[in-house]
């Protein structure tokens, strides 16, 4: 386990969220942190099981590929995917202009970093109201040439492999990565394979500049086995979606997804004197997807770029620390969308045909103030625009479609205080949420335009406290919040199982969020070097208000999606030889799956080990041996419901009781004198 990932490190991290890079402890917002140490405790093939040991945020997979984020709630309007929460790779814009991230399309060993801003971030980040992601990559690695290279294999057909290249000098850095990621699958017809090369730079590194370049090419396929009903899902969890009426099963239709992705982003960092400094970002990215479904094929092309730029000015005195910031982003699009009639898995007649332009775009402003006796106030605002245009060329008669908005204003403003130095910080803020219909919200896959949707919005309250005692040992991070939205966004399905979407009224979401470490003992020269626990806790009451469906009333009923409880606790520990312990418990309770709360998915509780052991052969090369088991109590749950399915089609069993094994060898160059 890195030691980075202590207690005593995450009082010190540097991270970003509303400010430039500051400490975690000082920051005045929500945010969780996910380092690498956090990360190399699991698997090291997805970043889920690091994401929800975390408070506030919940990482779905419905099967092997298949990722959802839910941030306090969030998925309410994310059947598939990853919706109403911003994310950046390495600052650079990676959700596309129509609201969507293909977040499977990075490799684990892709992300080292993971900053995640929890409620809206759009005074900074643009229209939004789920939270931000922000996430990074190991480009600057230590040693300057590095090679390794690893394999894993484990239950359920897994196997992977990973290769990296790390080589140059100070001024330009050079990292290749390949990743090579199978399944096999716990259910039937839920195979994946996964293919990712990248190639990162640093052109330029200087005093004064950092230009950095960052490409990847995803080549993805995965088996959709569908939902299944409680009764087959207690008779046989692993079956996938049988045939219903006219509607033929999952494997006979072929349902899978077939996703490739090419990303480019540039990114520069400026000093221009002593006060000044600017941050610009570009990219271009394109995505070609197809799949094959129970009911059509959809194949879509999404071609994208666009970027961002900030400029901050900063200044002080022996009193008083103040900055001021502001910038745009803007994105285009031009997707083409068509849907065919799938026989048995291959296109056939065309059913509508769709040419798709978006555009969005906000620009930000945003002062912050420090002052000697611990107080701070930061206040920013956005305004927002955004266009879509969407021209429906078959069936005829060509139809237009077009949706604006314009100038609408988020804003923020937090303040916070710092008692005993910066042992204890309490912080206070509100900011108001803005999210307008995703592209495949306003288009679903019934494939009717839904000109009625409107742009739900909210207003986040929120107080909360950090801390660190004992010598550092101990790091509390605490918040409360009550989030009101307003046309609420929710998701449902028809008969056949296509989704659509309806502004559901509103809600009303109450949350307590929790996270706690401690590092028992701390010696990293004596022969037990390392143990420490940490534990998390989200306690959420989200209802909806207003939200009346002909001949129902969902007024005061729990959104579907979110459990009342999740539990996560940890227990690390490492020999100075170089064995690592880690164990992990995982707990949520009950989940309603649809807007009546007339079902749940049933409380489950995981229990997960992980051991490594690194054996250094020389100066210049190293061999990590490890192995581990998930699901050790071998619990029948879901990890990714299909919230609102028509015939009760919820339930996607996750995997049970498992296990893997991997090797890594990783060799280091020499830095050539300089």
């Amino acid at each position: 386990m890195a030691q980075r990932d202590t207690a005593i490190h995450l009082s010190e991290v540097q991270v970003t969220g509303f400010a430039a890079d500051k400490k975690l402890m000082n920051q005045s917002s929500s945010i969780t942190y996910i380092g690498q140490g956090m990360l190399d405790r699991y698997a090291n093939t997805s970043p889920v099981s690091a994401v929800n040991s975390m408070p506030g945020v919940r990482m779905e997979e419905r099967s092997p590929g298949s990722y959802r984020l839910n941030v306090r709630g969030s998925t309410l309007r994310s059947p598939f995917g990853v919706r109403n929460i911003k994310v950046y790779y390495n600052g650079i814009p990676y959700t596309d202009p129509g609201g969507n991230t293909y977040l499977n399309q990075l490799a684990f060993d892709n992300i080292t970093d993971i900053t995640i801003i929890k409620g809206p971030g759009g005074s900074l980040y643009g229209a939004g109201s789920g939270g931000v992601m922000l996430l990074k990559s190991a480009l600057f690695s230590d040693s300057m040439h590095t090679a390794s290279i690893g394999f894993t294999g484990g239950s359920n057909g897994l196997r992977s492999f990973q290769a990296a290249l790390n080589w140059g000098e100070d001024g330009r850095r050079n990292t290749l990565r390949y990743s090579d990621l199978q399944s096999d699958g716990y259910r039937d017809h839920s195979a994946m394979h996964r293919q990712v090369v990248s190639y990162e730079t640093v052109v330029k590194n200087t005093d004064k500049q950092q230009l950095s370049v960052y490409t990847h090419y995803a080549n993805l396929f995965y088996e959709t086995p569908g939902a299944l009903t409680l009764a087959e899902y207690q008779a046989n969890p692993r079956a996938a979606r049988p045939a219903a009426g006219s509607n033929p099963s999952a494997v006979a239709a072929k349902a899978a997804i077939h996703q490739q992705t090419f990303f480019a982003g540039l990114r520069n960092t400026y000093t221009i004197n002593a006060h000044w400094d600017n941050t610009t970002a570009v990219y271009g990215a394109f995505t070609n997807f197809s799949n094959p479904a129970i009911r059509n094929v959809e194949d879509r092309l999404e071609p994208h770029f666009g970027g961002r730029s900030v400029l901050r000015w900063y200044n002080g005195n022996e009193y008083t620390q103040y900055s001021v910031m502001g910038g745009i982003e803007a994105q285009q699009g031009f997707f083409g969308d068509k849907v065919y009639q799938n026989k048995g898995g291959v296109s056939d007649s065309i059913q509508t045909d769709d040419e798709i332009h978006n555009f969005t775009a906000n620009v930000f402003l945003q002062g912050d103030v420090t002052f000697t006796h611990g107080w701070s106030i930061t206040a920013g605002a956005s305004l927002n625009y955004g266009h879509l245009f969407i021209t429906r060329h078959t069936p005829a008669p060509v139809f237009n479609f077009k949706s604006s908005y314009h100038g609408v204003l988020a804003p923020r403003i937090a303040i916070a205080k710092q008692w005993l130095g910066d042992r204890l910080v309490v912080y206070g803020n509100v900011s108001k949420g803005f999210s307008p219909p995703a592209t495949q919200e306003v288009l679903p896959s019934t494939s009717v335009i839904n000109t009625n949707l409107q742009p739900e919005e909210g207003v986040d309250y929120e107080l909360g406290t950090r801390g660190r005692w004992l010598h550092g040992k101990l790091y509390y991070d605490v918040n409360a919040f009550i989030f009101n939205l307003s046309q609420s966004i929710s998701q449902r399905r028809d008969s056949s199982g296509a989704d659509y979407y309806v502004n559901a009224g509103g809600t009303r979401q109450h949350g307590l969020e929790a996270y706690l470490s401690y590092d028992i003992y701390d010696k990293p020269m004596t022969a037990f070097s390392y143990a420490g626990v940490w534990g998390s806790f989200t306690g959420s009451r989200f209802f909806y208000r207003g939200y009346k469906v002909i001949g129902s009333d969902f007024t005061g009923n729990r959104l579907p999606g979110v459990p009342n409880e999740s539990w996560s606790a940890g227990l690390d520990a490492r020999l100075r030889a170089g064995v690592q312990l880690h164990l992990t418990y995982t707990s949520n309770s009950k989940i309603p799956v649809n807007d009546a709360n007339s079902e749940y998915a049933k409380a489950y509780h995981l229990l997960g080990l992980r051991l490594q052991y690194t054996i250094p052969v020389g100066q210049h090369l190293q061999f990590a041996v490890n192995a581990g088991a998930d699901n050790l109590l071998d619990e029948t749950y879901s990890l990714g419901n299909d919230i609102n399915a028509t015939g009760g089609r919820y339930y996607n069993a996750a995997p049970g009781r498992n296990y893997y094994a991997g090797l890594v060898v990783k060799g280091s160059g020499k830095k050539k004198d300089r």
